[in-house]
């Protein structure tokens, strides 16, 4: 893409930005950002939409590169900006999204003095970051986004850009801006997928672990033909990024949160093969109890890793095996819901209602914590759908994720389960939602506590405990008004406590425009 007449480093990264398809930016600017702005004002294909925090703007971010299998880019504003969107950034990593942050910095020449907000920027991106840069050349600014943006598809992983404000108002030639060609995925060694395959043979349990690409519905059905063929197991990482499910696709299990049951699942095999995924840990370390959780025995072997060409590894493997897959028929259902439950709401009914009534082609962003755990089995043979979940533990990105896969995919429904604890996080998504008019329906599981600390105060060992250790897990003192706090930034919203009115509301919400808010008091 080139414009022609004057121009600076902010419109020639914004040019090379589009040139390159990334035409979504996530923003909070300041400042230091104003060039930019004025750049993203001039080139209306770039839609902009604005967060009031910096976690929503990298949760929508995440959200919106997973559904869209593309990245956004952020706009944040200096050190502090880019701090405030760490957490949702580190979850973004966990699930390997591609994604450019745009960071602003003071001018070059100002930094000696140590201005208020003056920061080590590197430093403050390069944990949660593949590729840290500063531009330092308004007439190289095109080709450090064209690296931006292959550095973000590489891993895929968080490619952030630091911007000086001279920088961008920084003059610039305006030539044309060549589109760089896709990084190429890395072809596994055939040696290693024969040796594979040798290894099944050998007999004894053998579990492929899938995480990232390998829960797109094609790569589960060639992955369940080569375990039909050899008689080995698959099953998915605890949290993924996206999982594509329901009727007509292969369903697959997850190996279990707590640490005793996923030890038990886990026993006896003599082998797991990862694809995409991460040797089994525990989430966190508990006295007397193992950070890994398979055998010591069990050979821990790479069919393909995040970067490697999935499609060349699973074809060979199958063909080293005989399997061919064949595509589950899609009038399949495995019936778990029947009839709707009725009466008062508790966690398992919502899970159950939600799985029975959510559209063909949803898009569910899971952050239910305790509240939603029956909702993943219940919605296996049900309607088609993505399901999206928290991968890095860093709570507070539901309400973003599902904020970013409607601005994705804006044909489609997103389905928010929503604890309410981590839900007050970024509870800011909901006026982006209003103001972009999502089609997003949240359910607030409201339990009013934050459960998952009384489970965890349990795994520690502490039974029993006083006041100051309650006070912490407790929502109730006051209760979180969440209609009240819906309708404030603008989504309209009703509280339920009965399964016969969530059902009729969620129908309802299901059936018409814009974001919608219910509380499941449980």
């Amino acid at each position: 893409m080139t414009r022609t007449g004057t121009t600076n480093g902010a419109e020639r990264l914004c040019d090379s930005l589009l040139t390159h398809g990334v035409d979504v930016c996530f923003a909070n600017p300041g400042t230091s950002e104003m060039h930019f702005v004025g750049a993203l004002d001039r080139r209306p294909e770039m839609r902009c939409v604005l967060g009031l925090f910096e976690g929503v703007v990298t949760g929508a971010a995440d959200g919106y590169a997973r559904m869209a299998d593309k990245p956004a880019a952020t706009l944040l504003h200096l050190g502090p900006g880019l701090a405030n969107g760490l957490a949702n950034l580190h979850n973004a990593k966990r699930a390997r999204t591609p994604m450019i942050n745009v960071v602003g910095d003071h001018a070059t020449y100002h930094l000696e003095f140590d201005a208020p907000l003056a920061s080590d920027i590197e430093s403050l991106a390069r944990p949660m970051s593949n590729w840290v840069k500063r531009a330092s050349d308004p007439h190289r600014l095109a080709e450090t986004a064209a690296e931006a943006w292959q550095a973000s598809l590489a891993s895929p992983g968080i490619a952030t850009l630091i911007l000086p404000a001279d920088v961008a108002w920084g003059e610039a030639d305006a030539l044309p801006i060549e589109k760089r060609a896709l990084p190429e995925p890395r072809r596994v060694d055939p040696e290693s997928i024969r040796s594979i395959a040798k290894e099944i043979a050998k007999g004894g349990r053998t579990i492929f672990l899938l995480g990232g690409r390998a829960l797109r519905a094609d790569k589960l059905a060639m992955i369940k033909a080569i375990c039909d063929k050899t008689g080995a197991e698959f099953v998915a990482e605890t949290f993924n990024a996206r999982i594509e499910r329901g009727r007509g696709r292969v369903p697959v299990a997850k190996i279990p949160y707590a640490i005793d049951q996923a030890v038990t699942y886990l026993a006896g095999a003599a082998r797991i093969i990862l694809v995409e995924a991460a040797a089994p840990v525990a989430f966190f370390a508990y006295p007397d109890k193992p950070s890994l959780l398979y055998g010591e025995d069990c050979k821990i072997l790479t069919l393909a890793a995040p970067g490697d060409d999935l499609g060349f590894a699973l074809d060979r493997l199958a063909g080293e095996v005989g399997a061919q897959a064949v595509p589950p028929i899609a009038g399949d259902r495995l019936e778990t819901t029947g009839p709707l439950p009725t009466g008062g709401l508790t966690a398992e009914n919502v899970s159950h209602i939600v799985a029975a009534l959510m559209p063909e082609n949803a898009i569910v962003s899971d952050e239910s914590v305790t509240s939603g755990r029956a909702f993943y089995v219940a919605s296996a043979g049900g309607s088609c759908h993505d399901y999206m979940q928290l991968t890095g533990g860093s709570i507070g990105i539901g309400l973003p994720l599902a904020t970013g896969a409607a601005v994705a995919c804006p044909d489609r429904r997103v389905v928010s389960l929503q604890a309410d604890g981590s839900a007050m996080y970024t509870i800011q998504s909901l006026w982006t939602q209003a103001r972009e008019n999502l089609d997003v329906t949240t359910v607030i599981c409201s339990n009013r506590a934050y459960a998952i600390l009384e489970l965890e105060m349990k795994n520690v060992g502490i039974e029993q405990y006083g006041d100051n250790a309650r006070r912490m897990f407790k929502l109730d003192t006051p209760t979180l008004d969440w209609v009240s706090l819906a309708r404030g930034h603008g989504v309209e919203a009703v509280r339920v406590e009965t399964c016969e009115a969530f059902a009729d509301l969620l129908r309802a919400s299901f059936s018409r425009k814009g974001p919608f808010l219910i509380e499941a008091v449980i």
